[in-house]
C-alpha cells in the first residue's frame, strides 16, 4: 500500500527536508524550499526502469577497456564540442531559451544519423507536429532509422525502449516526464531528479547515449535542481540572440572531453547550418572605414576568432552620461573608461559611450580589452582604424597592456584572414619572431603607445 508523504525540496540544489526551512543547509540560499506531496509506489511487476543487468563488484584489473568508437552526430561543430563525437552510454543535457533551436538541432541530428536507430521521445509536440517541423526544415523523412514516440510516462517509455532497442535516445524535454514512482506533478524537483536518475541508469547499463533537453529559468540557469547537472555527463548551453541568426553551443561540463570547446551555427529557413569559417561572418562587410571600429583577436574556448568591436562616443545632451554595452560586460567597460580618464587624460565623464560586439554574441575573453579601448579612442578622435589592423591584449588598472594566452593561435588566425598588423603586449613577444609570421607584430607596453602609433601621426598630417 502506498504511503502518503509530504516533503520539502530546495529549488536550487534539490536538497530534501522533512520540514520547511528558511535557509537551505546544503547550498545556503534563502526561501528556496517548496512542499511536494509524494506517493512512493512499488514498481509495477514485470517492469523495470532500465533494461540493464544488475552490476556486481569487479577488480579493477579485471575490467576490460573495450572502447567503442564514438558516434558522429552529423554536425562537425557539435562533434567538436562533445570531444570528438557522441560517447556511448553517456547522458547529455542540452539547455537553452525557448525558441533558440534546441528541438530543431536534435531533430536534425536524429535525421542525420542515417546508420543509427534513433528514438525521439517528445512530451511537448504531437507526432503530426514533429512531421510538420521536419517538412518545414526540408528534412528527408523517407528514412527507416528515426522513430517518434509521444509519451511522458517513463515506465511506458522504457517498455518501448525494451522492444525497439534504439542506439540513441532523445528526450524532449526532461521537464515534461513523469514517473509512476512519485505522485508529484511533472516538472517538479522530485520528478526531474527521479526521471534523470532512471535515464542515467539506463544509459550506463545499456551503453545507449541519451540526450535530454532542459528548459532554463529567467536568470539563464537550467530549470530544476542543481543535482540534474551533476547526474549527467555533459552539459551543453545553446545560446544566441533571437534577433540574430547565430547560435553558439557551449560546453560547461564534459566528462569525456574538454569544456573549452564551442560550436557556431546559423539559424536559417531550413533549420540550423554549421558555421565553419566563423571569423569571416563575425566581421562586418563594409566598403569604407568608419571611426569607432576595431578588430579583436579573441579565443572562444580553443577556437581563435576575429570579431569586430564597435564604439560610439558622443556628448551627453541631457547632462546625465549614458553607458551601454551589448555583448560585453558593462562593468568592465566602466573600468576601461576610468583607466582612460585617469591615465590618458581623456575627459569621458561627460560623454555617452556605447559598445557593441558584432554578430550578437557575448565575449568574455580579456584579450578584447585592447580592441575596445582602440575603438573608443577612434570614436573620440573621429579617426578610423585601418581595416587590416587587429588587437589582442588585456589592459590593467595602471594602463599597462598585459599578455594573453595562446598568442600564436591568435596571430595565425589573423594572418590567415589577411590582416597586415596586430597590436599585442610586449610581454607576449617572448619566443616570437617578426619573420615567423606573415603579419607585422607591434608590441606595446602601455595604452599611451597605441594612441601615439594610431592617431597622433594622422592628426598631425591632417
Amino acid at each position: 500500500m502506498a504511503k502518503l508523504k509530504s516533503s520539502f525540496f530546495c529549488k536550487n540544489c534539490g536538497a530534501q527536508s522533512a520540514k520547511w526551512m528558511g535557509r537551505c543547509l546544503s547550498c545556503g540560499e534563502w526561501n528556496t524550499f517548496e512542499e511536494e506531496i509524494l506517493v512512493r509506489a512499488d514498481p509495477p511487476k514485470g517492469k523495470s526502469s532500465g533494461m540493464g543487468i544488475p552490476s556486481s563488484p569487479k577488480l579493477i584489473e579485471d575490467i576490460s577497456l573495450t572502447e567503442l568508437p564514438r558516434l558522429k552526430s552529423g554536425f562537425r561543430e557539435l562533434d567538436g564540442v562533445l570531444g570528438g563525437g557522441i560517447v556511448r552510454g553517456s547522458i547529455i543535457l542540452l539547455g537553452g531559451e525557448p525558441g533558440i533551436g534546441k528541438s530543431t538541432l536534435l531533430l536534425q541530428m536524429a535525421m542525420a544519423l542515417s546508420d543509427t536507430k534513433v528514438l525521439y521521445v517528445s512530451g511537448e509536440e504531437s507526432e503530426s507536429q514533429l512531421k510538420m517541423r521536419a517538412e518545414r526544415l526540408e528534412i528527408n523523412t523517407n528514412t527507416e532509422h528515426c522513430y517518434i514516440l509521444t509519451e511522458t510516462n517513463t515506465q511506458e517509455i522504457f517498455q518501448q525502449i525494451d522492444q525497439l532497442r534504439p542506439d540513441v535516445i532523445i528526450i524532449d524535454s526532461i521537464q515534461t516526464l513523469q514517473s509512476n514512482l512519485l505522485d508529484s506533478a511533472s516538472g517538479s524537483i522530485s520528478q526531474i531528479k527521479e526521471c534523470a536518475a532512471e535515464f542515467q541508469h539506463l544509459a550506463k547499463t545499456t551503453a545507449i547515449p541519451v540526450f535530454l533537453i532542459g528548459h532554463i529559468t529567467k536568470d539563464g540557469t537550467l530549470a530544476g535542481p542543481k543535482i540534474l547537472e551533476h547526474i549527467v555527463d555533459t552539459v551543453l548551453q545553446f545560446e544566441g540572440d533571437q534577433h540574430y541568426g547565430y547560435r553558439i553551443v557551449r560546453c560547461t561540463k564534459n566528462r569525456f572531453g574538454s569544456t573549452s570547446e564551442l560550436g557556431i551555427f546559423e539559424m536559417t529557413g531550413n533549420g540550423l547550418r554549421e558555421v565553419l569559417n566563423s571569423s569571416e561572418i563575425l566581421l562586418s562587410q563594409r566598403d569604407e572605414d568608419f571611426s569607432g571600429n576595431a578588430i579583436a583577436a579573441i579565443l572562444e574556448g580553443n577556437r581563435p576568432l576575429m570579431i569586430e568591436t564597435q564604439a560610439l562616443v558622443s556628448s551627453a545632451v541631457y547632462g546625465m552620461p549614458q553607458r551601454s554595452a551589448t555583448g560585453y560586460d558593462i562593468r568592465r567597460m566602466n573600468m576601461l573608461l576610468a583607466v582612460l580618464e585617469k591615465r590618458c587624460r581623456f575627459k569621458l565623464g561627460a560623454k555617452d559611450v556605447f559598445i557593441n560586439i558584432a554578430g550578437g554574441i557575448h565575449v568574455e575573453d580579456p584579450a578584447i580589452n585592447l580592441s575596445i579601448v582602440a575603438a573608443i579612442l577612434s570614436s573620440v578622435t573621429d579617426i578610423p582604424i585601418d581595416a587590416k589592423t587587429c588587437f589582442a591584449g588585456e589592459m590593467g588598472l595602471n594602463g599597462e597592456i598585459r599578455a594573453v594566452t595562446r598568442i600564436e593561435q591568435r596571430i595565425t588566425e589573423a594572418d590567415k584572414l589577411g590582416f597586415t598588423r596586430i597590436f599585442l603586449s610586449k610581454y607576449n613577444m617572448k619566443g616570437l619572431k617578426q619573420n615567423q609570421f606573415g603579419i607585422e607584430l607591434i608590441p606595446i607596453g602601455k595604452i599611451d603607445e597605441i594612441f601615439a602609433l594610431l592617431f597622433e601621426p594622422r592628426k598631425s598630417n591632417s
